[in-house]
C-alpha cells in the first residue's frame, strides 16, 4: 500500500488568476500599442491643421479655436464600432464642460451629407461634426475608425488610439 503525500501548490488559485490577468494585461497592451504605431506621435509638435465644413453648413478651424483639451474623434457613419461608441462621446459631452474640453467628431469616408445627417441622428450626436476629406485623413494618419486624439491647450497630441473606447477610457484620456 503506497501512500501519497500531496504537496502544497506553489502559487495559489488567486495567484495564479492574478498572473494570468497581468499576462492578458500585458498582451492586450502590446496589440494596442502595435495598432496605434501609425498614429500621430505624442510629442511636442503641434496637430495637423484641421479646417473643414461643419454638418451644419458652418467652417471650422482647429487653429482659430482655444479649448485647455480637445478630443478630435475619427468616425465613418457605417463603421459599427464607431455606432457603438458614439453615445460614449455624448456621455462625456455631458460630463465634461465645454470649457474644460472641447469635443469634435470627424465624419471620414462618406458618401453623401444624409448619410452623416443619419448618423448624427440616429445616435443623437450633441458635438460638432466635420465633414472630412481624404486629405484630412492623411494628414492625421487615419487609417481605421473610430480613431480619436487628444490635444492639449497648445494642440499638441497628449493622447491618441484607435478602436471601441468606454465612457470611463475616454474620460480617462481626456484629463
Amino acid at each position: 500500500m503506497a501512500i501519497y503525500i500531496s504537496e502544497k501548490p506553489k502559487f495559489g488559485r488567486l495567484t495564479r488568476l492574478g498572473v494570468e490577468a497581468l499576462v492578458f494585461i500585458a498582451i492586450l497592451a502590446g496589440v494596442l500599442a502595435y495598432q496605434s504605431r501609425n498614429l500621430l506621435p505624442v510629442d511636442a509638435r503641434p496637430a495637423p491643421a484641421l479646417s473643414a465644413t461643419t454638418l451644419t453648413g458652418g467652417l471650422f478651424d482647429l487653429q482659430a479655436e482655444t479649448a485647455p483639451t480637445t478630443l478630435v474623434y475619427f468616425f465613418a457613419p457605417w463603421c459599427k464600432i464607431c455606432a457603438a461608441s458614439s453615445s460614449n462621446i455624448n456621455y462625456l459631452r455631458r460630463m465634461r464642460g465645454e470649457q474644460e474640453l472641447r469635443v469634435l467628431m470627424v465624419a471620414l469616408d462618406w458618401q453623401s451629407t444624409d448619410e452623416v445627417q443619419a448618423y448624427v441622428d440616429r445616435h443623437d450626436i450633441s458635438v460638432p461634426v466635420l465633414l472630412g476629406d481624404g486629405k484630412i485623413a492623411s494628414n492625421w494618419n487615419i487609417y481605421a475608425f473610430p480613431t480619436y486624439y487628444v490635444l492639449d491647450g497648445k494642440q499638441r497630441v497628449v493622447r491618441r488610439d484607435l478602436g471601441y473606447s468606454t465612457l470611463a477610457g475616454l474620460w480617462w484620456r481626456s484629463l
